[in-house]
């Protein structure tokens, strides 16, 4: 086969009708070989001889949307200094847009003599990896009206954000076709999509999507990566989620799931791990990056180049020092916004790619590179904001672009409804978008993303019905996993048909849910928990690819369903749920009805808190009172926005709680919108007392008074 020298610019395979050209980046490399694979798995090797600016380059007239290829590095072993070369081993490329095939665990994929980790082996993996393969990029973007996609744009503060699982959403629903559960197809059919649109939800945020590998030790134990957080191409959609075999549809089934749920004004935010990869640690295989250039990929140890420094508890850390592994990170999310048409990102692990050198640095070159991007400064990033690295919990001090995952509402939020006591005041901070954490910064209630739970940790199904974990099928004897989950079981450890428990659970995930969809900031849905999804108490699942994780739909709760509806309704249609400015507690005026402030923290006598009540540490009883005529807001024709007032009474105690409603220098009448204790359902006047179920949370409108 013929091979000319090509451009050094796209990295990659680049396909134009023609011919394709491969561009290749290794600092270290003597040698690099392109390897060209046929339908019958025989092997072409071109060696690329044009380097610019240690891109390795060739173009292959010939070569079609289709071709499985390879390359192999050539260059020194030697482990001591960092340097893995072994051109025995087939290896990705780095910016692949398709993936076929998948690892076959053995000697072949290591780069050393197993048991001799600094001894080279030269056994051919050909027959054990994967194969990179070039795409067809075309796609036609229009929908049916004529009107081309777009990114949606959603204002924070109008979304409602759903982490999903692609498999674990689809794999078990009934209205999907049996031959596309599991796959992006699945995830945009109709029944799913109408699912959630049902419950308000704006955004899917789909656990991790890039090329995943299976872990050998998960498979010795008849085990699988679920959750997907072991990425090895960072360019290609994983392909076990693959309607169709063929990895050429695989990038279109994506880019079809995208165009489809944005035709239903959903938006798609990918869940990404950048901070390392799937090779692991100095006894890893070697699959791409590290027989690429390992010490220009990887962060290694300053005093001992073998071994690798690890910031993410995965045996390695990505090198956002290296220039050409930091633009590989910034190509990769160009690329999905562009191309794919995602509308943003959540980082895992986000600390560590703030680490140029050992502490986390908000100034790092990779928060300026995301600032300046024209493309990926205008979707929405949202950080895991901590690492395994010392200093790592970086909760509240991300650059003002970026919004986080609350950890601290997290656990807030789940001591007070436990009976937790001192709770009160950070409870409150909580509940009105975390100021403490976010103010100082410049930043506002959207930079908090609430979550109750998450895909680590219990669904929320099982935070109500265990007190400790129970992670036996993961094959550790329930070593692996957090401990202290600030959970309550309610008496009963698991299932039980003691009608009172369940009783009491039911409240409690409602408690939990009016809570997350009802603070001000961002709430995040974890998928299944509209329908009472267990795990059996397993808070570590990410090993269980079967129905234990999957959502089953059969069993689902619809008045759970219902329920947070409801809630997804009523924060659509109320602004001050949804602030965009945090309160100030300054007074608003009202004309004739005088001033009240923005917001009022009121006791169970509806005399107004004191400094003394916010830290007596006994009170598991508030009252909240939101005022619709205090939002700083404009809409978008520069309009005041204003809405109702509201009341909302949290209980937390475990016995019923008298509180008497405040006079009607806040509102003559008040009608129920929510009660998680199913009890009040008549309308409600001034000076009233009404009894709160014990552990519940009451919402009253005052629809008079605007």
């Amino acid at each position: 086969m013929e091979i000319w020298p090509g451009r050094a610019h796209p990295l990659g395979a680049q396909a134009d009708g023609g011919g394709t050209n491969f561009a290749l980046f290794s600092d270290g490399a003597e040698s690099v070989t392109l390897c060209l694979f046929d339908q019958q798995g025989q092997e072409t090797r071109l060696p690329l001889t044009e380097v610019d600016g240690y891109v390795w380059h060739g173009y292959v007239p010939g070569v079609m949307p289709g071709q499985r290829y390879g390359f192999r590095v050539g260059g020194p072993w030697e482990p001591a200094n960092g340097l893995r070369f072994n051109a025995a081993k087939l290896l990705l490329d780095p910016y692949a847009k398709a993936i076929d095939g998948t690892v076959t665990w053995g000697q072949p994929v290591f780069g050393y003599q197993l048991g001799e980790p600094l001894v080279r082996n030269d056994d051919d993996s050909a027959e054990n990896t994967y194969r990179s393969v070039v795409v067809d990029d075309s796609f036609d973007w229009n929908h049916a009206d004529g009107v081309p996609d777009a990114r949606l744009d959603i204002p924070y503060h109008r979304s409602i954000i759903y982490e999903a699982h692609v498999k674990g959403m689809t794999a078990l629903h009934r209205d999907v076709p049996e031959d596309q559960r599991g796959s992006y197809m699945a995830m945009a059919h109709p029944a799913v999509v109408e699912h959630l649109k049902n419950l308000g939800v704006t955004a899917v945020e789909l656990m991790p999507v890039h090329q995943v590998v299976q872990d050998e030790r998960l498979q010795e134990h008849g085990l699988r990566n679920y959750w997907g957080y072991n990425t090895i191409g960072f360019f290609a959609p994983h392909n076990e989620y693959a309607a169709s075999s063929d990895p050429c549809d695989h990038v279109r089934e994506f880019k079809s799931m995208v165009k489809e749920l944005h035709r239903n004004g959903l938006e798609v935010i990918l869940d990404v791990v950048y901070n390392h990869t799937a090779e692991g640690n100095h006894l890893g295989p070697t699959l791409a990056f590290r027989g690429i250039d390992n010490d220009a990929y990887y962060r290694l140890q300053e005093d001992n180049k073998e071994r690798y420094i690890d910031y993410t508890g995965t045996g390695n850390s990505f090198n956002v020092r290296q220039p050409h592994a930091l633009q590989l990170i910034m190509d990769s999310l160009r690329y999905w916004v562009t191309e794919m048409h995602v509308d943003g990102f959540r980082f895992d692990l986000a600390a560590t790619l703030a680490r140029e050198f050992f502490d986390v640095d908000k100034l790092s070159t990779f928060f300026e590179m995301v600032q300046q991007d024209p493309v990926v400064s205008q979707v929405k990033l949202i950080a895991e904001p901590w690492d395994l690295g010392p200093g790592g919990y970086q909760v509240g001090n991300f650059p003002p672009q970026w919004t986080e995952w609350n950890g601290k509402f997290r656990d807030t939020v789940r001591d007070f409804w436990r009976g937790e006591p001192s709770t009160l005041g950070e409870f409150a901070s909580r509940l009105t978008g975390s100021s403490d954490l976010y103010g100082h910064s410049g930043r506002r209630p959207v930079a908090s993303i609430n979550f109750v739970t998450a895909h680590d940790g219990f669904t929320l199904a099982d935070l109500v019905s265990f007190n400790g974990k129970h992670n036996e099928a993961n094959g550790e004897d329930n070593r692996d996993g957090e401990s202290h989950n600030r959970s309550w079981n309610h008496g009963v450890e698991g299932p039980t048909a003691d009608p009172a428990v369940l009783e009491l659970r039911a409240r409690a995930q409602r408690n939990f849910l009016t809570t997350l969809l009802l603070s001000q900031g961002v709430p995040m849905i974890l998928h299944g928990d509209e329908i009472g999804r267990t795990q059996n108490g397993n808070n570590n699942a990410y090993a269980q690819d079967s129905p234990l994780t999957w959502i089953n739909w059969e069993s689902a709760d619809s008045s759970l369903i219902d329920f947070v509806s409801r809630l997804g309704r009523l924060r659509e249609a109320h602004p001050v749920f949804r602030r965009r400015r945090f309160f100030d507690g300054r007074p608003v005026e009202r004309g004739d009805d005088g001033a009240l402030p923005d917001i009022v923290w009121l006791r169970p006598d509806a005399l107004t808190m004191t400094a003394s009540d916010w830290d007596s540490g006994l009170g598991r009883c508030i009252g909240v009172f939101l005022n619709g005529g205090g939002i700083p807001d404009c809409d978008e024709k520069g309009r005041q926005v204003e809405d109702d007032c509201f009341l909302m009474l949290f209980n937390s105690s475990d016995a019923p709680e008298k509180f008497t409603l405040p006079d009607e220098d806040y509102a003559a009448r008040w009608v129920v919108g929510i009660d998680t204790g199913e009890k009040v359902t008549q309308d409600l006047v001034a000076g009233a007392i009404v009894t709160l179920e014990s552990g519940s949370v009451l919402v009253l409108r005052a629809p008079e008074r605007k």
